[in-house]
C-alpha cells in the first residue's frame, strides 16, 4: 500500500471513528491506523501508541499523521523522531489539516496512489471544501 496514515487524537473512541470514517471512503485500499487516548485509555496522547500506530502502518511511500488538537503535536513530535531515527529513509508528514476531512480526503488520495506530499497537500486543504450547498 502506497501512503499510510495515523490518526491521533486525545480520545480513543474519536480516533478509532475517524478511522472507521475514513478506511470506508479508502475501500480498504490504505492502511490507517488509530492512536489515541492516554497509556492508560484515558484522555489524552500517548508517544508509544503513535510509535507503534507509525510501524504498523509504515507506508511504502510514506506516512501522513493527522491529529486532533495541538497539545499532541508535542507527543507526534517525539514518536516520529524516534521512528526516523531508526532507519534515515523514512519519510512522515504531520498534516495541519483538520481531522475528520483531512483524514477522509488523504485516505481517498492515498487509495488513488497520490504521493506522500500530493496526500499531505490534499488533506491541509480538505477544510475549504464546501460542507453544504447554499
Amino acid at each position: 500500500m502506497g501512503v499510510g496514515l495515523v490518526i491521533v487524537s486525545h480520545s480513543a473512541r474519536l480516533a478509532e471513528g475517524v478511522v472507521e470514517l475514513a478506511s470506508q471512503m479508502a475501500q480498504g485500499k490504505v492502511s490507517i491506523v488509530a492512536a489515541g487516548g492516554g497509556p492508560d485509555g484515558s484522555l489524552g496522547t500517548s508517544v508509544e501508541k503513535i510509535l507503534a500506530a507509525l510501524h504498523t502502518v509504515e507506508g511504502r511511500d510514506g506516512v501522513l499523521v493527522l491529529l486532533d488538537l495541538g497539545s499532541a503535536a508535542m507527543s507526534v513530535e517525539m514518536a516520529v523522531e524516534a521512528y526516523c531515527a531508526e532507519q534515515k529513509e523514512r519519510r512522515v508528514i504531520v498534516s495541519s489539516g483538520a481531522l475528520v476531512e483531512g483524514a477522509v480526503v488523504a485516505a481517498v488520495e492515498s487509495s488513488i496512489g497520490n504521493t506522500l506530499d500530493a496526500v499531505a497537500a490534499a488533506a491541509a486543504e480538505a477544510h475549504t471544501l464546501p460542507k453544504v450547498h447554499p
